[in-house]
């Protein structure tokens, strides 16, 4: 596969998922092998990585699978819209031509923000065809009143946000409340109405693997668009062990219901091997249908830069400096 035939998919959002009602005895069949997990997870790590046009052609797939975020206390409308010109064009112009990639008018698949940039964000990406994703209730910790989360989805959509991220009470899984975390999902659905929702379960928070297992079922029967690891903000983020647990949870609820759920890592994402170790681990369990920004996305800050450092290196055999890559 060479870089022009790395296609990029438009992100239009055509599959969702409706929920089903709450099923305990789906919930009660996921048991997870924690060292079959470990073992599995290994096997991407160690294998030798994709080289040359190959690797080229990997990397601008994964740049159409990111949510360029910045969700930082010290943001500013301006920071923001640099962030949006970097999401439109996110490899040098140069760099592209080179690579014979034109064709491809590749952007990232989203740009993902707080609510009170939401509005920035819009205006900045107007024409571009770049949805804005919105974190909301109560990110990254959720511990707002429900009525506050409620109205913040609604706010977000009102502003112009295509995708809402949302994130989940932690407390309900640890207490292994199913019902209650089904119903608090459920409400979120319903603030969302149309609009893409992706549901951050906060792996580094749930304590085990199985925790993350059944708290991605649960998240999907109550009509998660997406499920996603984490906030970015927990002291775990993803990794290759809880993603494959997620991923494998998107199986068996595809394989009940018919229905496709997309899958985000984010935190903790920062290399080009890294993506690709992603990317193959979708292709290889969850197919190529999943292979595309509709169904997958990285949440990522730094990983953009790396990306394009790594294809500069493909097109001259040289790494450049990191400052030639910047963000904003």
């Amino acid at each position: 596969m060479s870089p022009k035939k790395a296609a990029k998919t438009a992100v239009t959002h055509t599959t969702h998922n409706p929920g089903i009602d709450f099923n305990q005895d789906w919930v009660n069949e996921v048991i997870i092998n924690q060292s079959g997990v470990e073992r599995r997870a290994a096997t991407l790590k160690n294998r030798r990585s994709l080289k040359k046009e190959w690797q080229a052609a990997w990397l601008l797939k994964a740049i159409s699978c990111i949510d360029l975020t910045s969700l930082s206390g010290d943001d500013t409308p301006g920071r923001i819209k640099r962030l949006c010109a970097k999401a439109a064009q996110p490899v040098r112009r140069d760099i592209i031509d080179d690579l014979g990639a034109e064709t491809l008018k590749l952007t990232t698949g989203a740009v993902c923000v707080y609510h009170v940039m939401v509005e920035t964000a819009v205006e900045a990406l107007q024409g571009t065809g770049i949805p804005v994703a919105a974190v909301s209730t109560g990110f990254p910790a959720c511990m707002a009143p429900l009525e506050t989360r409620l109205k913040e989805i609604e706010l977000s959509i009102a502003a112009g946000a295509e995708e809402i991220d949302i994130v989940i009470s932690r407390r309900n899984v640890l207490n292994e409340d199913w019902p209650a975390l089904f119903e608090e999902i459920k409400a979120y659905r319903k603030s969302c109405g149309k609009t893409h929702m992706k549901t951050i379960i906060s792996t580094g928070e749930l304590a085990t693997l199985n925790n993350v297992g059944k708290a991605s079922m649960v998240c999907m029967m109550a009509g998660a668009d997406f499920i996603k690891t984490s906030t970015g903000m927990e002291s775990s983020n993803a990794n290759l062990q809880v993603s494959l647990v997620m991923i494998r949870a998107i199986r068996r609820y595809n394989e009940l219901t018919g229905f496709r759920v997309g899958f985000k890592p984010a935190g903790g994402i920062s290399s080009a091997k890294d993506a690709i170790q992603y990317l193959v681990m979708i292709k290889e369990e969850l197919g190529d249908t999943w292979l595309n920004p509709e169904m997958f996305r990285f949440g990522a800050s730094s990983l953009l830069g790396d990306i394009e450092r790594q294809l500069e290196h493909h097109l001259t055999g040289c790494y450049s400096a990191s400052h030639r890559h910047a963000m904003v």
